[in-house]
């Protein structure tokens, strides 16, 4: 009897049974496809399909695996995984090399990958979000692992057996590279469960994988996307475990701000005129399609325009008032020797602090020059204050920060967690603050509360308007 052939085939698996029929236990993984007459799998269901068919007893000739072994990777710089690197690394090793792992900014997740590159020795590729991390990435490679990697992403198409990508170049270019490496590397890999992204990770045959975030928290069910592409969270490493050691010392505080009166005046008569149009239409924001069905009434019905300038309008006070800006700077006064970042929910505001302030401002907007130079000025300490949008977030290597000022922000606490991240990388004597302004008697109130329910936020308490998270 011949043996199964697995072939690889743009980015998906052809099997080929000959005459028999599949065991029930593949079933799961395949499809008939008539136009070839073969069985077609997800290229990322190559390992568990090849254990089941060896687990049936049958004979397999694998025809898609194309990765190299690297025996002679080693590490450089004579570094050693930290205790919950090691921990994490054996968690993943124990799950047969596959699964996320939990780790907040600044803790080492590049340096855990390097281990797990190590661990397999197989042709790897690296994906992340934008080419800032990509560059980060292939200069961590370099350190740990003295190789040239390639790169995918920022108008370079350069694979080598250790390759780092963007997620948009992954996607194009899986169907002719999915099958060149057995370990895929997910950075950031809450981005992934999208209906683009995920194609990353569904067309890469790679045996081992291994997720990266800090926030893998999702409204939208997309961690099941993430176990089915990449396995289960292996291992979970809070921030609060490695406060003081390996990340810096940090207290949070919320400040309550008043509007003025003719700001209260302006807010109020906005949130009557959008509230009588939600109401009357009997729009519901918890609904999966809230949001778009007011959009929708609002270019249909009568009011629906005057509505739809009011949110704005009431939205833009609670997240730029007058008192927003006389807090940022009695904040800038108090920290007037540390470097900061001031984070806003959207543009206008970030440009408005800017024009205030006369400081430099980083949006999506910003040409990538511009945007290199302010972070590299940042970094040497000329420029002591950067103000954003959401750009970083996360993505960007920042450890100078000490201070972060969220003027405004989602209700997301992944959002919030990332935010407090950027401040976070530990420096000889740095202790971190992360302020958070929010408008009293506004809808802003309800916002906070949704964003601060996470673990790093648990010690929070209230004093006089003000929370505070002592450590």
């Amino acid at each position: 009897m011949p043996p199964v052939l697995v072939s690889f085939d743009a980015g998906t698996l052809l099997t080929d049974f000959g005459d028999r029929t599949p065991p029930p236990e593949a079933l799961p993984f395949l499809k008939f496809d008539e136009r070839v007459n073969l069985w077609r799998s997800n290229a990322s269901d190559y390992a568990p399909l090849l254990r089941v068919l060896h687990a049936a007893g049958l004979e397999v000739e694998d025809r898609a695996d194309a990765y190299q072994r690297l025996p002679e990777l080693t590490l450089h710089n004579g570094f050693s995984p930290m205790p919950h690197q090691a921990r994490a690394l054996d968690a993943w090793i124990k799950a047969k090399g596959r699964g996320l792992v939990v780790m907040p900014t600044g803790s080492g997740k590049s340096f855990l990958a390097v281990l797990a590159i190590l661990a397999v020795k197989r042709s790897t590729l690296v994906v992340a979000p934008t080419i800032d991390l990509v560059q980060q990435w292939a200069s961590s490679l370099r350190r740990f692992l003295g190789v040239e990697p390639g790169m995918l992403g920022g108008g370079v198409r350069d694979v080598r057996e250790i390759t780092v990508s963007t997620y948009d170049s992954a996607v194009i270019m899986m169907e002719f590279i999915g099958n060149r490496f057995g370990l895929a590397v997910f950075d950031e890999c809450h981005h992934l469960p999208g209906q683009v992204n995920r194609l990353s990770a569904s067309m890469c045959l790679a045996p081992y994988r291994l997720g990266l975030t800090a926030t893998p928290d999702r409204e939208d069910g997309g961690q099941f996307v993430l176990r089915d592409l990449l396995g289960p969270t292996v291992c979970e490493i809070f921030i609060d475990e490695l406060e003081g050691r390996v990340l810096s010392p940090y207290e949070t505080h919320r400040i309550a701000v008043p509007l003025t009166p003719e700001e209260t005046a302006e807010y109020e008569e906005a949130r009557r005129c959008y509230t009588a149009f939600i109401r009357a239409n009997a729009i519901n924001f918890r609904s999966a399609d809230g949001w778009g069905r007011f959009i929708m009434l609002a270019a249909r019905r009568p009011g629906g325009r005057a509505a739809l300038d009011a949110y704005l309008r009431q939205r833009a006070i609670a997240r730029c008032g007058k008192g927003k800006l006389e807090e940022i700077w009695r904040i800038l006064l108090r920290h007037k020797s540390e470097r900061t970042i001031i984070f806003t929910a959207d543009n206008d505001a970030a440009y408005a602090i800017g024009n205030h302030f006369c400081l430099p401002v980083i949006t999506h907007k910003t040409r990538p020059p511009e945007r290199k130079e302010f972070l590299d000025r940042f970094r040497s300490g000329e420029y002591r204050v950067l103000v954003t949008s959401k750009v970083l977030n996360e993505g960007v290597d920042v450890p100078e920060a000490a201070v972060g000022i969220v003027v405004s922000g989602s209700g997301s606490s992944r959002e919030h967690v990332q935010r407090l991240g950027r401040i976070l990388r530990a420096s000889e004597g740095k202790r971190a603050e992360l302020y958070e302004l929010v408008s009293e008697g506004t809808s802003e109130m309800g916002v906070s509360e949704r964003r601060r329910k996470h673990r790093a936020y648990e010690r929070e308490k209230d004093d006089g308007g003000k929370e505070e998270q002592s450590c």
